[in-house]
C-alpha cells in the first residue's frame, strides 16, 4: 500500500520553503486538517492576500509537474478517478476519503482535496445549502448530476400526496427509468443532495416538507397522528414526540395541548384525545355529529347510529341515545330508525 506522507513529500520536491510553507497551510496537508484562507495566511506571513495567491499557482504548477513523474501518484489519482466515474461521473466526499484509504495509507480528505487540485484528474464541489461536498470528473458529470436532483425535486413536489403515501422508491425507480440512467448513478446523485431526507418513520421525502422534517411542534403532532393512524390522548402525542426525538427540544404537554386547540386539522374525538380530520373525525358536539351522520347514512337504528357515531368522536353510548331522543332534531320511523327532522 502507497503512503501518502511519501506520495505529498514527492509532489512537493523542488519547491521553495516558502511555497511549501503555503501549499501545507492551504490544503491542511500537514495534520490532515482543514486549510487556511488566502487571507490568514497572508497576515500570517505579512504579505498580501494576492500575493500568497500567486505563492500557491506557481507551487501547483511545479506539483502538477511533479505529479506527472510520479508513477505511483498517478496511479492513486487514476484509482480515485475512476472510482468517481464508475459512480456516475460523481461521488459524496466521505465515501471517495474512504475509498482512498483503500489504497494509500494515512490519507484524509485534505490530501485527497490536495490531489484533486493539482492533478485536475477530479474536482472538488464544496457544500452548500443544496449539496454535501462531493468530488466530481468533468463539468458535464457536475451538470448531469445536479440537473437530475433538481428534475427529482421538481417531481416529489408534483406528486408529495402519492410519495408520502409509501411510493417513494417505486416513483424514484420509474422515474430513473425514464431518464434511461442506472439506478447506481441516481442514488449517488440523490446521495450528494441535501433536499432528500428521511423522517424517523422511515418516509423519504423533501427536506422542505414539514412531514419529512417537522420544525413546530404542530408538524411533529401532525405527523405523530398520521403515522398512529387513531387518536391519542395530548399527554401520550407529548411522549411520542419525546421518544421519536425529532430534535433536541423537549415537547411538553400544556404546549402539545395548545397547539391542538389551534389547528383545524386536529379533532377533539374525547376527554383529552385527539385525531386527525383527515382519517375522518369531525369536530362538533354529539347532536351535530349525529345529525351529520344520519345526513350522510340515511335512517339508522340507534345502535347503528352509535356505532356510525364513534367513528369520528369518542362519546359514550348514553349520550349518544340521549341526543337522540331530542325531537326538536330527531324523530322516530315507525320501524325503529331515526332520521333528522325536517324543518
Amino acid at each position: 500500500m502507497a503512503s501518502i506522507s511519501k506520495i505529498i513529500t514527492t509532489a512537493l520536491t523542488g519547491l521553495n520553503p516558502r511555497q511549501k510553507e503555503v501549499v501545507a497551510a492551504r490544503f491542511g496537508l500537514e495534520k490532515g486538517g482543514e486549510g487556511e484562507t488566502l487571507a490568514a495566511i497572508g497576515e500570517r506571513l505579512q504579505v498580501t492576500r494576492e500575493r500568497i495567491r500567486q505563492i500557491e499557482n506557481g507551487a501547483i504548477s511545479l506539483v502538477k509537474a511533479n505529479i506527472g513523474q510520479s508513477p505511483e501518484t498517478g496511479a492513486l489519482i487514476e484509482k480515485i478517478r475512476k472510482f468517481i466515474a464508475q459512480k456516475g461521473g460523481v461521488a459524496k466526499k466521505a465515501d471517495v476519503v474512504q475509498f482512498a484509504g483503500s489504497l494509500a495509507q494515512g490519507i484524509k480528505e485534505a490530501h485527497v482535496d490536495f490531489l484533486a487540485e493539482a492533478s485536475g484528474a477530479f474536482n472538488l464541489f464544496s457544500e452548500d445549502t443544496d449539496f454535501y461536498p462531493f468530488y466530481y470528473v468533468s463539468d458535464k458529470d457536475l451538470k448531469n448530476a445536479q440537473a437530475f436532483v433538481d428534475g427529482w425535486t421538481s417531481f416529489l413536489r408534483s406528486k408529495k400526496d402519492k410519495i408520502f403515501g409509501g411510493s417513494y422508491h417505486v416513483q424514484l425507480a420509474s422515474y430513473v427509468k425514464s431518464k434511461s440512467l442506472a439506478s447506481a448513478a441516481a442514488e449517488n446523485y440523490l446521495g450528494i443532495s441535501k433536499r432528500i431526507h428521511k423522517n424517523p418513520y422511515g418516509d423519504v421525502g423533501l427536506r422542505e416538507w414539514p412531514e419529512i422534517s417537522p420544525s413546530t411542534v404542530r408538524d411533529k403532532i401532525y405527523l405523530v397522528l398520521k403515522k398512529h393512524e387513531e387518536p391519542l390522548h395530548f399527554e401520550d402525542i407529548a411522549k411520542h414526540i419525546n421518544k421519536i426525538a425529532f430534535d433536541e427540544q423537549e415537547a411538553l404537554a400544556p404546549t402539545v395541548h395548545n397547539e391542538l386547540i389551534k389547528d383545524n386539522r386536529f379533532v377533539l374525538v374525547g376527554r383529552g384525545m385527539y385525531g386527525l380530520k383527515e382519517h375522518g373525525y369531525e369536530p362538533g358536539t354529539a347532536r351535530e355529529v349525529i345529525a351529520k351522520v344520519l345526513k350522510s347514512q340515511g335512517p339508522l337504528k340507534p345502535t347503528d347510529v352509535v356505532s356510525h357515531v364513534n367513528r369520528q368522536r369518542f362519546f359514550k353510548p348514553n349520550t349518544i341515545l340521549i341526543n337522540l331522543q331530542n325531537r326538536n332534531y330527531f324523530e322516530r320511523m315507525p320501524d325503529g330508525r331515526y332520521r333528522v327532522r325536517e324543518s
